[in-house]
């Protein structure tokens, strides 16, 4: 039901006509995490609670700064073979590898007992309503046990040592795959074998995410913004809002119970597209925001954005001006995600 890929997406198709998508996330790094003390060192540079992950089960969480600014965001998933499972953002590897291994190194100097590992293994994201579905032919695990957020290492079309991870950064239904480097044409010219499946790129997942109302990493996050800003509030472990013991938690928690200056909200307009660094106005003229994301949404046929405006202005059905081609058009702040997530859990 959604538009899989900019370069399908002008020819007019939709997910319900081309259900199942592949792409190279070159846009990620993969990092093992060791050690019997892995997750007391996770939880002194993350927000979230990974100590209550089950076995295989992942979650989103956000490096953050001591001034409650985010570094990044990541998905760690606790692994049944005994390490923490990182998948981080390729532009801020350098910065992100540098953190980690500093607090390993942290740690050992402390006596504790951790390691770190880099991941050479290429991530192919399978995406798309009938995902699973083109998976299973490759696999002898029953995909139907593997709920969302949740992994497993299997052999997949012939390649042993994938991990298959129930995510993805579209909204839809999908599986991202770990695959050794040296197995990853294989794999992606026998996924490229079924008629339903057509390679796409980041651009394509770029409208993809945003209808989904999901940040991306220098656009609408940064390390000047807040998770409380920008509407991840809820990456926050309810242990750790408690403990207050995560990098920057003596300005974040107090913002949950707080009107925060500027909050990360959700825009539609009609007219021409809002598109980054628009600038967001009152319906007086004034100047009180940025549009961060926006593009046309291929499956509403409107324009969608997000952006960050003053708290008072945040509420779903606020009307706002945005400024595009030097011309005021009239846009309203609404509920994100703009199209409904399509993610598979277990009834």
């Amino acid at each position: 039901m959604r538009q899989a890929v900019s370069m399908v997406a002008r020819m007019g198709f939709r997910l319900q006509e081309l259900p199942c998508v592949l792409g190279r996330q070159l846009s990620c790094a993969q990092t093992k995490i060791l050690g019997s003390d892995r997750v007391k060192l996770m939880e002194s540079i993350v927000v979230g609670d990974i100590a209550e992950l089950k076995p295989n089960q992942g979650t989103l969480s956000l490096f953050t700064n001591e001034a409650g600014g985010i570094l990044d965001d990541l998905i760690v998933t606790n692994t049944s073979e005994g390490y923490l499972y990182v998948v981080s953002n390729a532009g801020c590897c350098d910065k992100d590898l540098a953190l980690m291994q500093n607090k390993v190194r942290e740690f050992q100097n402390k006596g504790s007992d951790v390691g770190l590992e880099v991941v050479d293994n290429a991530l192919l994201a399978l995406q798309g309503p009938t995902a699973a579905q083109v998976l299973q032919a490759g696999v002898a695990d029953d995909l139907r046990k593997l709920p969302f957020m949740t992994s497993a290492v299997m052999e997949v079309f012939g390649v042993s040592s994938c991990r298959v991870t129930r995510c993805g950064y579209t909204g839809e239904d999908g599986v991202e795959i770990s695959v050794p480097a040296a197995g990853a044409v294989h794999l992606a010219t026998a996924l490229l074998e079924n008629p339903e499946v057509k390679l796409a790129g980041l651009a394509a997942r770029d409208s993809l995410r945003l209808e989904a109302g999901l940040c991306l990493y220098g656009k609408d996050i940064d390390e000047r913004t807040t998770p409380v800003e920008g509407s991840l509030g809820w990456t926050l472990g309810k242990r750790r809002r408690a403990a207050m013991d995560f990098p920057g938690a003596k300005v974040i928690v107090p913002q949950l119970k707080s009107k925060v200056q500027r909050r990360r909200v959700g825009l539609m307009c009609e007219g021409a597209p809002m598109r980054a660094h628009s600038p967001i106005l009152s319906t007086e003229g004034t100047v009180i925001g940025t549009v961060t994301s926006g593009c046309p949404s291929p499956c509403l046929k409107r324009n969608v954005a997000m952006g960050y405006v003053p708290y008072e202005y945040s509420q779903p059905g606020t009307l706002l001006l945005v400024e595009v081609r030097r011309k005021q058009q009239m846009a309203v702040v609404s509920r994100m995600p703009f199209v409904p997530t399509n993610y598979y859990t277990l009834k």
